[in-house]
This record gives C-alpha cells, structure tokens and sequence, in this order.
C-alpha cells in the first residue's frame, strides 16, 4: 500500500506526534501474545448456516475467540459449546482475524523495524501459501471463494494479505521464496473474484479494491484499469453507488461497509498512478460520502437501521472512526474547507462518546478477542495498524460543536427533521437495492433520549425472522390490502424549514405521508385516494409500554405468521383515540385521529430483543381516507391537550390552551399559531434513481409448445402419452447458471422436455441427462443452511406458470423425486401461493439420468384454449455427490451466469412463452 520512501517518511513523521507515538506503542502491545505464539490455523472453510456460531440453548452469538478454534463460549449464560457448525462459523472470523494480523505485523516491522513482528507475519504468510489450495472452491453462498462462502469475504482477507506482504516487502523483509508463494495465492485469488463482478453491490466495492491490490502487487496495468475505472469499478462506484447527498443506495450499514472498500481501494489505486483525492470532482464526492452517515445519525450518535441494516449500532465503534481518520487525512492535505470542519467537529464529537456496546465486524477485528472487555471510550491511540498508516498527526483542537440541522437526502429520499435533541424522519427515494424493504413513507422518532419510533433493520439473514423484519408490518409504514408493498421508489415531494418548523411529504403510489415537526409536537397525516376501494393500515411500533387512555379491547383479526394475541379497540366516546407511552421515565402521547378501527396485537420486537413486543395498527376502509396522529413527547410536563380534525383544518391545543391550526395549501402546508402564520413550501423534483449503466434491449423471450391430447399421459415417469416433436430443449452453455464450475456440456448435464395439455392440465415430460444421481431424501435431516427450502439443494425441478396479460397470476413448484418410490415431492415455490395438491406425476430412473412426468392443474386465472399462451419456464437443479449445495441450474429461458442467492425462485421477467397447440 505503501513504497519504502513513503515509509521512510511516516516514520519520521510518527516521531514527532503524540497520538501517532502512543498508537504504535498500543499496537505493539496487542502484538504480543501474536509474537508468544501462532494462532491456529483453520484447518476447514468457514460454512455458513443457521445454527453455526449460535447457542442452542438462547439464540445468542458466540463470543469469537481467536485462540480456541474448538470451544466456543456464548456470552448471554456462560457456557461452552463444541461442534462442526461452530468451528466452521468460527472459521469465516479466523481467516479474517489472521490476514489482519499479519498486517498489524507487518506494519510493526515496516515503522518500528520490529524484527519478530516480521518473522510471525512472514510465518503467517507462509502458513496460508501451504493451505490455501487445500480448502475447496464449492459450497459457496454468493461467489466463488476457497477461504469463505462468498467471495467479497475473500476479496477482505486477500486484502490484508497483500497489504502485509506488500509492507513486508517495501522494507525488505520478505524473501523471494515467500514473495513467490504469495504471488500464487494472488494470481487464484484474481481468478475467482475477477470472474465475480457483483456490479454496484456493496460486495462489489470490496471486490474491487481486491483487485486493484492485486494489480499493485503485480504491477498489473490492465487489472488495475478494470478495477479502478471498469464499468462496475471504484471510481463509477464512488460517482454512482454513491448519491449527490453522498449516501451509498443501500443505506446507512451498507454504506459504512462500501465506503471502507473504497478508501481502501483508494490507497491501492495510488500505487497504480490514480490518486482519487487529487481530482476535484471526486474528492467533493468522498467528502459527502464521509459527512453523509453524520448528517443522519440519531441523537444517541447511533445509525439509523434502514434496509438491511444491523439495529442500534453505534456510530463510535473504532471500526466506522477509522474511517473518518483516514479520510480527513487524506482530504486534510488538499482541503481547508467547511466540510473538513464539519468532520472534525464530528470526529471530536464521536471521541466524546461514552463506550460503544462491542460489535463484530467482517472488516475491523482489531480489538478481537478483548472487544468483549473494552469498557472505555475509543481513542485516537487505540485504533489499527491502518491508522498509523494513514492517520493525521493531530486533530484541529478549535472544531465547533457538532450541531446539525434538517437535512434532505436528495438520492437517498431521506428527510431528517431536527428541533433539539428530537429527531424524525420520513424515509422516501428508492427501496434499496436487495437489501431494500418494503417500507417506504416509514416515519422514525427519537426524542428525549427514547427511540419510541425505529425502523428495525434485519437481525439475520440465516434466521425465520427476517421475513419479518423485511415485511411492511414491521416499520411504521402504510400498506394497502394487508399485504406488503411492492418495491419500488417513494417521492419526496415537498421539503422546508421555516425556524423551529420543518416538514416533508412523500407520495407512495395512491399514498401520501406529511410530516411537520414544531418545537412541541410531531403531526403526522397520511392520506389515500384511489379510484378503487382499498383496506389502509398504518403500524405503529412504539418503544415503551402504555396502552389508550378509554376505551377496552376484544379480539380482532391481523393476518401473519409473525403476530399473535390479535385485538381490536371498542372506543369509548367520540373523541380521538389516545395513546400514553411510557419508556422509564420518558413518556409520549399519540393522538390518533381517523375513521376506521386501531387494533394491537404482539410482534418479535426490534432485534436483539428476547421479548415479543406489542404494536398497534391503524385501520380504514374505502377509496379515500386519512390518518391524523399528532405525537408529543410529553417532558416534565404535557405540552399538549387535544388533537381534533375540523374538515380540512388539523387543530392541536397546547397545554396554555393555544391552538395551532394545519392547513394544506396550494403551495405547502400553513400553520396558523398565536404568535404568527408559519408558511412552508420547498416542492422538490425527484432524484433519478440509480440505473444499469447499459440500457439493453429487452431480450426476446424463448418460445415453445405445448401439444394438445386427447386423453391424460399416464405420468407413470415414461414419455408414454406424449408428442416428442416439438422438444423445449436444456443442453447450452448459456442456459447454464453455475456456483463454481462452468457448464460441463451436454454429456454430462442436459435435459429435453416435452409439453403438454388439455382443458383439465398442462402436462411435462422432462428427460434428465445426468449420470450420477444426487437426491435428497424427504426424511433427510434439516441441512440449517439459510432461508432457503433444502430440496433446492438436490437433482430435481423447478416449474413456473403465469398468465400472459402480465397480470398476478403465477405459480411455482419445486420438484424433487422421491428416493425407494416413484412418486414426486412438491412444494410451493417461495415467491408464489401455488397449491402443491394440483400436481401429480412420478419418476423412474434411466440409462443416462432420470425422467420425470407430471400435471398441472390450470389455475383459477388460466383457461386454455388453442392458440392460448402463457409465461412459462422450467429449471432443472444440479446437485453433486460430496456437497452441501447445489452445483448449478439449467435453464429453459436462459441461464444468466450464476445460481447464488435464487433460491427456489425465478425472475416472472425472465420467462419463457409457451403457446398451447392443437
């Protein structure tokens, strides 16, 4: 990362600052129980699942130990668990833990000259030129990796093992022996993540700045051109992923992870002659991409949890400070500007902060395994070998306090409403990506220290829940119908500040949201108006525990896996509905104003939390409604008496008896207050969302028949009964989606289907080219990978129908033969509420592989008639003997690349037209 004259100068450099002289003393310390002994090896590549690294006994995660590869201690009832599962969850962090120590190592041995640090560094090198090979490419999650399951946690870990063979070298401490070795491990590396471009993922970010130090490493000119100015590579990243508001698209999590990334791929891509904060242009980027997560932080200095991000974090792990150091460094050099003190004053800020709860983090194990321990405030002094790299000499000891106001987020679609330390914000602009929810116009509260209001975030990925978490029920967002929204954008319509008055609105399709914050309340108005009847429900997910002050509960209905103890209110009164909060000694009053029903039921509660928690629903029916709730934090005493609706006009009486009338206005919103009228406008335009850089053409979609007969096939498993002159043929390389290996050809893997139908069924004959079997038996034990359904990880099928008047209509089955029988296994695929009762068929077993015959009940949706066509396809899953996942997919519309993260579920998109033949 470094050249010997840089280094030369660091050192000179560290020697005259305190806080750079005390960092390297504190990483000489954490050194050295790395220079008493070498830390284990793993001896496997880490698994992911959902029972690894989790106590069996209450759900927690294991404290990860880098000195005990076998004994793993959860940290919630103090006991200790062994296993395979553990030890491979242990695994994904060692691997980690140790590429960054060897360049902790090195770092010591490059500044410090410390000898012994560069032999453990070196022997730690060495140890992974050894053992790299032996871990297998396969059974991986999301992307090729020998090491991990996904490829950007190989991208991470080649990272730091560059970064300390590159410092090792550049001081002349790595021999041509180990250089060599390290050389191999890079040019591997190179192959699997540079076949794995992620495009503008998070992931990719990481990738990215894998192979720009890998083009460093081997003074690779080309690598270093595809990773630092490709299509996908950081600099269009940085202009792109990132937004003109400097949010990366995913969100506040995410963004802290890609930013990481990109500074780091930033310091390689120096060496290849591109210095990012040199140009204008992209320095201005960065530097909103530094200040953006600040902009948004709540008043507890910890991240909102929007999409998929992790809850409650705080924004003072060493972790995220580090990246303001060496960002402020960097800029520092070239920038005197407001924005370098805005990042001072929110440095000295963070600095001030009490101790963060420890959080384990794929990029950042510095403090592992004393994370647990850590009982005192982050510190210059105390960050990693990066730092000390990198960091300034000093902070500006004159920073202003940190103070900010309302914000708008023009690409992120966020509006962050600030008066005092009460902070609200309504989440409109695009979903997110994959890790996006169903949650636009979702309002959070945080005021007097509660976060009464939060977006949950997502606790796991592996775990049921997150189908709860990524569900609209679960933010305080709208939703129509009772189901979840569609992904899609929300538009900021609207956004102003007039003195201690801010507000936004947002529009979600036939929905708005308005939100004005004053100096005592919060007024919240959401409003429907549709051309059809519709059911409208609003969430609300307080912190607290409280309950309306008249009235009483009966049962009530709230469908969802994920609620129970369902009631409804039987109000007492005309008045509106009033609900007390109380969170220790912090209360919130919600006066909610509408006409239909409010309902409470009990949810999971935000992750992390071991106790179901109760919520609320407001509920209206009709083609036009509106929900009213005005939400005040009552303090050391209520500032408010009543909340009434008057036609148009929204009154909220103070605790003095004054009355603030709201008015929707032509150009904004009016409130009329006895001091004064208050006139807020501010319409904004919608930030374009980010788009393929390549707008292709829409591909042709594959066509097919299906024949008709007169009478049913037998569907005995033979293509007895069918017409096999018109085949839908599965045998080319790019109908193949792989995981790892490409396509091994037609003689090993293909399949021919024929199609069929009459008025009652569509008939399938699909004859498998497959010559080793590899089916999961129905009484197999659970395989606790992730959310996915196990029999996608088996030889067998996958079948889709939809209309072709691009309606709802759609159906999806998952089938798999049964192993001792001839009958099929099917199940609904994930994304579709197919009834599994409509298909019959069976299988026999062949010369060359396996046929299966089976029908399909037409849909409620779909009348067949000649000359009818409908949206069709049909994947056949490859499993192989020795794997936890499956090899990879043929696919009738086409394959697509690669298999990760599918499931069972396929793209309505991608489908293929299947015409119904006389």
């Amino acid at each position: 990362m470094v050249t010997a004259e840089e280094l030369t100068a660091r050192r000179e450099e560290i020697a005259t600052a305190p806080d750079l002289v005390a960092l390297l003393a504190h990483l000489t310390e954490r050194a050295a129980p790395l220079l008493a002994r070498l830390p284990p090896i793993p001896e496997t590549k880490a698994l992911l699942s959902t029972d690894g690294g989790i106590c069996p006994e209450d759900g927690a995660a294991f404290v990860f130990d880098p000195w005990n590869p076998t004994a793993h201690r959860c940290p919630r009832c103090g006991k200790t668990f062994a296993g395979e599962r553990h030890d491979r969850h242990w695994a994904r962090y060692q691997h980690l833990w140790l590429a960054e120590r060897a360049a902790h190592l090195a770092t010591l041995a490059a500044l410090a000259d410390n000898a012994a640090a560069a032999d453990r560094a070196v022997e730690i090198l060495r140890a992974y030129t050894r053992t790299y090979w032996g871990y297998a490419n396969q059974d991986n999650v999301l992307g090729p990796s020998r090491l991990f399951f996904s490829t950007y946690l190989e991208s991470i870990w080649i990272g730091n093992f560059l970064a300390a063979a590159a410092l090792l070298r550049a001081c002349g401490r790595l021999e041509k022996v180990a250089a060599g070795a390290v050389s191999g491990v890079a040019e591997e590396a190179a192959n699997l993540i540079g076949e794995f471009d992620e495009g503008f993922s998070n992931r990719q970010t990481w990738n990215n700045a894998a192979l720009a130090a890998i083009a460093g490493w081997f003074e690779d000119e080309d690598l270093a051109k595809r990773a630092i100015e490709g299509p996908t590579g950081l600099l269009e990243h940085l202009l792109r992923g990132f937004g003109r508001d400097g949010m990366w698209y995913e969100g506040e999590n995410y963004h802290l992870f890609a930013l990481r990334g990109l500074l780091t791929g930033a310091a390689w891509a120096r060496l290849a002659g591109v210095d990012i904060f040199a140009e204008p242009k992209l320095a201005a980027r960065i530097r909103a991409a530094l200040l953006a997560p600040a902009l948004t932080a709540l008043p507890d200095f910890t991240f909102p949890a929007r999409k998929d991000s992790r809850f409650g974090v705080s924004l003072a792990q060493p972790a995220y400070l580090e990246l303001w150091e060496v960002g402020f460094a960097r800029l520092g050099m070239r920038d005197e500007g407001s924005g370098m003190r805005e990042l001072s004053s929110w440095l000295a800020a963070l600095y001030q902060r009490p101790a963060p709860a420890p959080e384990l983090f794929e990029s950042y194990l510095h403090d592992a395994p004393a994370a647990s321990r850590i009982s005192h405030p982050a510190s210059r002094i105390t960050l990693s070998w990066w730092s000390l790299l990198e960091m300034a000499p000093e902070l500006p000891g004159d920073a202003p306090p940190w103070s900010p106001g309302s914000q708008l987020l023009e690409s992120q679609g966020l509006a962050v409403l600030r008066t005092g330390d009460r902070y609200a914000s309504l989440e409109c602009g695009p979903s997110g990506g994959g890790h996006g929810h169903p949650d636009r116009l979702h309002l959070t509260l945080h005021a007097d220290g509660v976060h009464w209001l939060a977006d949950p975030g997502t606790g796991s990925y592996v775990s049921r829940d997150l189908f709860w978490y990524r569900s609209t029920l679960a933010h305080n967002a709208p939703r129509l119908d009772g189901a979840s929204q569609s992904l899609g954008a929300a538009v900021c319509e609207a956004f102003d500040t007039s003195g201690e008055w801010a507000w936004v609105r947002g529009r979600y399709g036939e929905i708005t949201r308005t939100v004005v914050a004053g100096p005592a309340y919060l007024l919240d108005v959401i409003e429907l108006a549709s051309r059809s009847e519709h059911v409208l429900e609003l969430p609300w997910h307080f912190a607290g525990a409280g309950d309306v002050e008249r009235g009483w509960w009966t049962s009530g209905e709230l469908a969802d896996e994920f609620v129970s103890r369902v009631e409804k209110l039987v109000p007492e009164g005309a008045a509106p509905a009033v609900l007390e909060l109380a969170a220790g000694p912090r209360v919130l009053k919600a006066f909610l104003s509408f006409d239909g029903e409010l309902v409470r039921a009990e949810e999971p509660g935000r992750p992390g939390d071991e106790k179901r928690a109760t919520f609320y629903v407001m509920r209206a029916a009709g083609r036009s409604a509106r929900l009213v709730t005005v939400l005040a934090p009552v303090g050391d005493a209520a500032s408010l008496r009543a909340a009434r609706v008057q036609g148009s006009v929204i009154e909220v009486e103070t605790a003095e008896h004054a009355v603030d009338r709201h008015t929707a206005t032509a150009l904004g919103w009016e409130i009329a207050t006895s001091s004064g009228r208050i006139r807020l406008a501010g319409a904004r335009a919608p930030e374009p969302p980010l788009a393929p850089l390549l707008e292709l053409e829409k591909p042709t979609p594959v066509v097919g028949a299906a024949l008709r007969v007169s009478s049913p096939p037998p569907l005995d498993g033979t293509l007895d009964g069918f017409d096999t002159s018109e085949p839908l043929r599965l045998e080319l390389e790019d109908q193949y989606r792989r995981s790892e290996e490409p396509y091994p050809g037609p003689d090993d893997f293909a399949a021919v289907a024929h199609a069929a139908w009459d008025d009652d069924a569509l008939y399938l004959a699909v004859d498998v080219v497959k010559p080793e079997l590899c089916i999961r038996p129905g009484e197999a034990p659970p395989l606790r990978l992730d959310n996915e359904p196990d029999d996608i990880h088996s030889d067998g099928l996958q079948v889709y129908v939809a209309g072709d008047g691009g309606g709802d209509g759609r159906v999806g089955y998952l089938v798999v033969p049964e192993t001792g029988a001839t009958g099929l296994r099917v199940r609904a695929t994930s994304d579709t509420s197919a009834d599994p009762g409509g298909v019959r068929g069976a299988w026999r077993r062949t010369d060359r592989g396996y046929t299966v015959t089976l029908g399909i009940a037409w849909p409620e949706w779909q009348r067949a008639h000649v000359g009818g066509r409908l949206r069709f396809d049909l994947l056949v899953n490859e499993m192989l003997s020795g794997r936890t996942r499956r090899a990879g997919q043929l696919v009738w519309s086409g394959g697509n690349g690669w298999v990760f993260i599918r499931g069972d579920r396929q793209e309505p998109e991608r489908f293929g037209i299947l015409e119904l033949v006389g």
